[in-house]
């Protein structure tokens, strides 16, 4: 098994454990995903985005965050980038803040969705449930269509 494929596998199973409530197992598996992770040669805007989300489901906003920096001054209006920072941000009691990360995935949704990036597209579960939560926690009445 490839060094990804290796993350990928561990990121998925962490995810999976969390998704079903069994806490204490995905934080057995989380730090064998996060160095999984530190022995890829390279990290493209998904794996910073599974970093990110490992990060945020063992409770560390401020490596999220970082996160979701670096994504976006890779990829300014990357999806993945809000999505981490307005969590980050939940974690951290930054309500403005948060709502703030929301607001600016809603108003580049459209034009990041109609991209068609593959990571959209293996995390277009992902995507739409936060387009959910982004249109309530920013208090759009009605957000921006979604652009699929």
């Amino acid at each position: 098994m490839s060094p990804e494929e290796r993350a990928t596998r561990l990121y998925n199973r962490v995810m999976m454990l969390h998704t079903q409530g069994k806490a204490d197992s995905a934080a057995f598996f989380l730090p064998m995903a996060l160095q999984a992770y530190t022995m890829l040669p390279a990290l493209d805007v998904d794996a910073r985005y599974h970093i990110g989300v490992l990060d945020l489901t063992g409770g560390n906003a401020a490596a999220a965050l970082a996160q979701a920096d670096t994504i976006r001054r890779t990829v300014p209006t990357h999806l993945f980038g809000y999505m981490l920072r307005a969590r980050g941000l939940e974690l951290e009691r930054d309500t403005a803040g948060a709502r703030r990360a929301y607001r600016d995935f809603l108003r580049h949704e459209a034009a990041e969705r109609t991209r068609r990036r593959p990571e959209y597209g293996d995390h277009a579960e992902n995507l739409d449930a936060f387009h959910e939560q982004a249109a309530k926690a920013a208090g759009a009445a009605r957000a921006a269509p979604r652009g699929n």
